[in-house]
């Protein structure tokens, strides 16, 4: 064969063994196989009076096989170089036992460190070692890496840093951290030194897993050893603590870098920026990004994708598409990250146009429209009443091989809708989903149904009903439970409990909800003597009943003037070692007051905080109603101070509420303190609460004296009282 042509089939071999650019090609790989096919030419005699192939080309062509992921090759270039009668020396094994654990063929690498290599009279050493600790650690057998670890003492090797870091870094990565120090400790009885990836394993492990305290204590130990952070170790730390929201150590951490003599890189910066920006101190963040010049550190896309996606989440989006076309002005391109975004933010605000307008540039860029942009739009669409955009959406993510949304991304979008009381926009997105051939499931219709009932519109609810049934779904104790509960709330309680036996006849057990909806429904409609056999019927079926429904059954009694039976029943609960819960709780106390209890009803709010519960703001409103109802204005007055303190912050239920009973008590000045509280909290005054000033202040006598008592901006009620 001439040069020429074995030039030519050097190429061909060549290019047909290597992947293209398109597959994801690798230069080293490449190299590797001109190598190998170099070596085949000089074996074929191509090239004359060459020297023969020693231990080390051989080595050097079996690290080619591995780069070039072809174990297999490494393998027969052993044989054949066993065949040639040199020998194989540790460089040789360990470029073998490399190839084969990168293959993931540790079990093999194993075989040959044990057996082959003795058989061959070359000694194992801790290179070698490590080398198969790391291949089986990285196959996840963190069990037999162990092993080997452990046998190492026996074969005379001693174990050194890297076999040490090795065990230690798969450790903290299964979040073994007790099994981690325990090797920690080994490794200094042994007398081999930690350095800089032994304490970087242990932080990230510590972090990783949420300790970062111990995290930091870890720093403390290393910088003791006289070992100095490096960067690396102080974004571990910096990620651990701002994922913790604890930006501000992490920021002091971030200062103290320059002090060590550390220069912050780019992740440093893309860390701190990330946890103020969680954090919401957009302030410090902004200022952060702007000292980066200070450090000649160039944001990259990721830099720019944190600022966009702060401010878009906090609603400043002039701000974020500021930063938006900053990057483009420092010739960074965004990505699918920063694109979608942006078009997210623009479909929750409602500029659909801005946002296809967006989606039309990044596809100009060439960035590819990845699920999650396509989802943002079809929300957005679908959100604000344009179907038909969201089913064209919709096709051309079919017509791009890419999953179209599942029925749990329109259950969401309906659900959001329904709460809104936009149940009509949420029945449309149903005919969507018939449209694109997705069939609608029982939750669908459940959330439909529930929508109809929260908007008063029974006949629509029942409707539905019906129309899941002809679609060929059951509804289940859930759907039953749903409407039976709209038509008890829109005073139906009739046509809830025909719904109730109907489920019965069709075989459904009813379950805990079921009981505690028609439970409620007949409370609500004052039939208290029902309530109490369907109580019964409840617990005599064996159907669970919950700390909700004794909530329902006590609330119900106090409402329909039978508080001396709510009373009772509590304490059989009480008895039964039922825990109550703060609403219990509150029931029981207002019911004590009701029938002039108050002591015991003081007593039972006394002892709240030992029963392991904390009062909330209808426990303090019933208790300081009540306080003032009897004449302890003061101590009503204390008790409002001690629940501030204790972090329970008034509402304008309460607060009204109090001010009408200081009225009704004739208590002006203290009534006009508690408005201006309901100013500084910018609350309103209720209709209620201002019928009685005017009623009160209309009158002749010492409460139109008092008016001057009431803040300013209420002593306009004098006029009323002038002109009636």
């Amino acid at each position: 064969m001439s040069p020429l042509r074995l030039r030519l089939h050097a190429r061909h071999s060549a290019s047909a063994s290597q992947p293209s650019r398109s597959q994801g090609w690798d230069p080293h790989a490449a190299l590797a196989v001109a190598t190998v096919a170099l070596f085949s030419r000089i074996s074929q005699g191509a090239l004359r009076r060459v020297a023969h192939p020693t231990a080390c080309t051989y080595s050097i062509l079996m690290d080619c096989c591995c780069r070039a992921h072809r174990p297999d090759m490494a393998l027969a270039f052993f044989g054949r170089l066993l065949r040639t009668g040199l020998e194989a020396d540790q460089v040789v094994f360990s470029t073998l036992l490399k190839g084969l654990c990168h293959a993931k063929r540790s079990d093999e690498a194993l075989d040959v460190l044990l057996h082959r290599m003795p058989e061959l009279g070359c000694t194992t050493h801790v290179v070698a070692y490590n080398t198969v600790i790391h291949g089986f650690f990285r196959e996840g057998q963190v069990g037999k890496a162990c092993d080997i670890f452990h046998g190492m003492a026996q074969q005379g090797v001693a174990p050194n840093v890297v076999t040490y870091n090795s065990v230690i870094d798969a450790l903290c990565k299964a979040r073994a951290m007790d099994k981690a120090e325990y090797f920690l400790g080994q490794m200094v009885d042994s007398g081999v030194v930690p350095n800089n990836v032994t304490y970087n394993s242990l932080i990230h492990g510590y972090s990783s897993s949420g300790h970062s305290k111990e995290a930091v204590r870890v720093l403390k130990q290393m910088t003791s050893k006289g070992i100095i952070p490096d960067v690396f170790t102080c974004n571990l730390l910096m990620a651990s603590l701002c994922n913790n929201r604890r930006s501000k150590e992490a920021a002091e951490l971030f200062d103290s870098m320059a002090m060590k003599g550390l220069k912050p890189n780019t992740v440093s910066y893309a860390i701190l920026l990330h946890g103020y920006a969680t954090e919401g101190c957009l302030v410090d963040m902004i200022n952060l990004f702007n000292s980066m010049a200070t450090d000649c550190i160039l944001p990259n896309c990721r830099i720019f994708n944190i600022l966009i996606n702060a401010y878009a989440k906090s609603g400043k989006l002039d701000k974020a598409m500021l930063i938006f076309k900053e990057m483009h002005k420092r010739g960074v391109s965004p990505d699918v990250v920063t694109y979608s975004t942006v078009i997210h933010a623009f479909c929750k605000m409602g500029s659909l146009d801005i946002a296809m307008d967006k989606f039309n540039q990044m596809v100009d860029m060439g960035v590819r429209p990845n699920a999650t942009v396509y989802h943002s739009l079809i929300q957005g669409f679908c959100t604000h009443g344009d179907l038909v955009k969201a089913k064209e959406l919709v096709t051309e993510m079919r017509n791009k091989a890419m999953r179209p949304p599942d029925i749990k991304f329109f259950h969401s979008i309906m659900q959001n809708l329904c709460t809104e009381g936009r149940v009509i926009e949420a029945r449309d997105i149903l005919d969507l989903m018939l449209h694109i051939g997705m069939r609608p499931d029982v939750p669908i219709f459940n959330l439909l149904i529930g929508g109809y009932c929260l908007v008063r519109e029974m006949e629509d609810a029942t409707k539905m009903f019906d129309d899941m049934v002809s679609y060929g779904l059951e509804p289940c104790n859930n759907t039953y439970g749903i409407l039976i509960n709209g038509y008890c709330k829109n005073r139906r309680i009739d046509d809830g409990l025909i719904l109730f036996k109907e489920m019965l006849r069709k075989g459904l057990k009813p379950t805990t909800f079921n009981y505690n909806v028609i439970l409620d429904g007949l409370f609500l409609a004052g039939r208290t003597v029902a309530a109490k056999v369907k109580f019964n019927e409840m617990v005599e079926s064996g159907v669970s009943v919950c700390i909700d429904t004794y909530s329902i059954v006590l609330g119900g009694l106090c409402r329909n003037n039978c508080t001396g039976e709510a009373i009772t029943l509590s304490k059989k609960l009480s008895t039964m070692n039922v825990k109550f819960n703060i609403a219990i709780v509150n029931i029981l106390i207002g019911a004590f007051f009701r029938v002039r209890r108050n002591q015991e009803a003081k007593d039972l709010f006394a002892a709240i905080p030992a029963n392991g519960l904390v009062p909330n703001a209808v426990t303090y409103t019933i208790m300081m109603t009540n306080l003032i109802k009897e004449g302890s204005v003061e101590e009503a007055d204390n008790l409002f101070l001690s629940m501030e303190k204790s972090g329970c912050s008034a509402n304008s239920y309460m607060l009204n509420h109090i001010i009408r009973r200081l009225l009704e008590k004739g208590e002006m000045v203290k009534a006009g303190n508690y408005m201006s509280k309901v100013d500084a909290k910018s609350y309103s005054l209720e209709a209620k609460t201002v019928s009685l000033l005017i009623s009160l202040f209309s009158r002749k006598g010492k409460y139109r004296e008092h008016i001057k008592l009431l803040p300013t901006k209420y002593q306009f009620l004098e006029e009323a009282a002038t002109v009636e």
